[in-house]
């Protein structure tokens, strides 16, 4: 499959998501369910993989969190169905207002906000921390909270994308499994980002093996 074929199957994909989760946010009581395990009780910075974005559906305050958003095509996809579930976001990446967004995402985050970063996004690769996310826990004094996402419901169904991405297609229990808070030291050198980046990709690894070995527990929870 060309480039250009695989941009246009996964547009096509993002925009039916699009309206997936504008049917959910119309009908949630009763096809979608998202148990939170261990919710941070203040204010953090979700670590999420791109490919859990959806997680973000289940934040308990929408009116005190911003997403970071790719700001490319396909992040505008995302962010338009980030907006019908009344999720704010801040637009931008690594190489399209990378800079401008982080700053706004500090404003914001000094405001009281709480937010979430695809820590391996927007392009990958799919897994792997990038030092986006300690720069701005590190200005913004606001912890890094990892998180985790599973379901064993097979209408939880990964897409065709870079990341794999996952969303419940049908009537789907889900579950969101929070680490713990990990603070970054105001004064930690760059050198030191990667050591961090290291630390919360374990953490995240650990909690997603933890969910999906105990997904009945945390769901009778």
């Amino acid at each position: 499959m060309t480039s250009k074929k695989r941009k246009i199957k996964e547009i096509i994909q993002l925009w039916f998501l699009t309206k997936l989760l504008k049917f959910y946010f119309l009908t949630e009581q009763y096809f979608l369910s998202i148990k939170n395990i261990n919710y941070p009780k203040e204010q953090f910075i979700f670590s999420m993989w791109h490919c859990h974005q959806c997680l973000v559906y289940g934040v308990e305050d929408k009116s005190k969190f911003y997403a970071l958003i790719s700001a490319s095509n396909d992040g505008e996809i995302i962010a338009k169905a980030a907006e019908s579930l009344n999720i704010m976001s801040v637009r931008g990446s690594t190489k399209r207002r990378g800079v401008a967004a982080s700053l706004e995402l500090i404003e914001k985050l000094k405001e009281g906000n709480s937010a979430a970063i695809m820590v391996d996004g927007p392009r990958g690769p799919a897994g792997k921390v990038k030092e986006g996310i300690i720069n701005i826990s590190k200005i913004s004094e606001v912890p890094i909270v990892p998180v985790a996402w599973y379901s064993k419901n097979k209408t939880f169904f990964s897409f065709n994308t870079w990341d794999k991405f996952k969303a419940p297609v049908g009537f789907c229990k889900t579950v969101a499994l929070y680490g713990e808070p990990i603070h970054i030291p105001s004064d930690l050198p760059k050198e030191s980002f990667p050591l961090y980046c290291e630390k919360i990709e374990a953490e995240m690894n650990r909690l997603q093996d933890e969910l999906e070995k105990n997904y009945e527990k945390y769901l009778a929870q």
